[in-house]
């Protein structure tokens, strides 16, 4: 559908000098093959990721409509890079523009044309699967009410099993009288031995078994579905699976890494000598940082403050303007006049890409404290932001670094960030990093 409507905007650029305010013209199609080339493996995958196919019959128009905007937008900077670093023409925008005022409309009506096909299919009954419900009374009555209209759209519930009363034997004869395709198992309260023998029942029968795993209650971790070596497993994690989206997140990582290297190395050599010439002692700070999990790492900066900082820490504690294990001094002294310049631009984070590129760090992420901090974490809810890489930005850094002065609203924000995580969300602060470092807001 997207080659397609691809095609009608070049048809309404190339024809439409007559309707539209155009003066030059354009080549022919052919010359647009390469756009296809992307258009085609990258616009389903993009789609995926934002969750465009899940579960239609349950998104919002809103949800949907901004699931491909968003899409629309990773799309068009994936063509805009292969343009840039492939040297390929994009001979005409309005080709471009033409195409994401179809596109918009066109993936919303597809959507609406699918909910519409499932909805019509859930009324031909011969389409509809034969589902049974197997539990405790009690938990089958439940999860009747817990069904809502459209989760029943294509399934016709055509018998119960009570497994707490009942033979297995029932179970199989209700399989065989009522053709059923799947069953759906209420079984947390149940004894695991009567659970195990009806799931088996259903693998000999070639029956779908589905089990409710909503009898272990979490608040923050999502339950998902893995294998352990031949175990099969029920896995509650509260940090992303691994995906097509964290992969394409660490691809990012490292050619980012790599690509700002090359582009600040001269940032690199002023930053070198300015130190040098103003302080004695070492270029780079080293100090062990707390990864991933709490893994130590060492995490590089330039040096910004004298060479005797660490050593005066203790008598600048009164001082500290951060509550929580976290020590932040407006003013501190230990910091040099050019470490003051190197911190407001954040040129002092730069060696932090070295960090990136070796795997330790992420370009977003919680930003990664000492071990000596991580260890006087005042709650165990606060080390769940360890559960992901630290970054080089975060939301706490384009929210005004230092503007946030309770260590409790940081991990509010790092928290956020974990439970919400998308490469859309990446890319967002990534983007709110640029005028924070230019204009050095909240760097003191």
């Amino acid at each position: 559908m997207l080659v397609l409507l691809f095609w009608v905007a070049h048809v309404l650029r190339f024809y439409g000098r007559d309707w539209f305010p155009f003066e030059r013209e354009i080549p022919p199609f052919p010359e647009f093959r390469w756009v296809l080339f992307v258009l085609m493996p990258f616009a389903p995958i993009i789609l995926e990721l934002q969750g465009y196919y899940v579960h239609p019959l349950q998104k919002t128009f809103r949800k949907s409509l901004w699931q491909v905007v968003r899409a629309g937008g990773i799309l068009l900077l994936l063509l805009a890079a292969c343009s840039f670093f492939f040297k390929l023409a994009i001979p005409s925008r309005a080709v471009l523009l033409l195409f994401a005022t179809l596109a918009l409309p066109g993936l919303l009506f597809r959507e609406r044309l699918t909910v519409f096909w499932l909805r019509k299919r859930g009324k031909t009954e011969r389409l509809r699967e034969n589902v049974l419900l197997a539990g405790s009374i009690s938990d089958i009555a439940a999860l009747r009410l817990s069904l809502t209209a459209d989760e029943l759209i294509d399934m016709e519930i055509v018998a119960e099993h009570d497994l707490e009363n009942q033979p297995v034997s029932t179970l199989i004869e209700s399989l065989h009288r009522s053709s059923v395709s799947r069953v759906i198992f209420a079984g947390g309260h149940s004894h695991l031995n009567k659970l195990q023998d009806a799931i088996a029942a259903c693998e000999t029968e070639g029956v779908e078994a589905w089990l409710l795993a909503d009898f272990i209650k979490t608040h923050i971790a999502r339950p998902d579905f893995d294998v352990f070596g031949r175990r099969p497993m029920i896995v509650f994690r509260t940090t992303p699976a691994l995906s097509w989206a964290l992969l394409i997140k660490g691809f990012i990582d490292f050619v980012g890494a790599l690509i700002l290297l090359i582009a600040t190395s001269p940032l690199f050599l002023i930053a070198a000598i300015g130190i040098r010439f103003t302080s004695p002692g070492p270029v780079f700070f080293r100090q062990q940082r707390a990864g991933r999990h709490g893994r130590p790492f060492m995490m590089f900066k330039f040096r910004s403050m004298h060479s005797d900082a660490e050593m005066r820490r203790a008598e600048l504690e009164s001082f500290n303007e951060m509550t929580g294990p976290v020590f932040k001094v407006t003013k501190d002294p230990r910091v040099t006049p050019f470490g003051r310049w190197l911190r407001k631009t954040s040129i002092d984070e730069l060696p932090q890409l070295i960090n990136v590129l070796r795997g330790d760090m992420s370009l977003v992420g919680p930003r990664p404290l000492p071990i000596y901090e991580v260890e006087k974490f005042e709650n165990t809810a606060q080390r769940r932001r360890l559960s992901v890489k630290p970054g080089l930005t975060c939301l706490w850094q384009v929210s005004g670094r230092n503007e946030v002065s309770s260590f409790h609203d940081w991990v509010r924000l790092d928290l956020d960030y974990i439970d919400n995580w998308s490469l859309w969300l990446d890319f967002k602060i990534l983007l709110k990093t640029i005028p924070t470092v230019l204009l050095g807001f909240g760097a003191k």
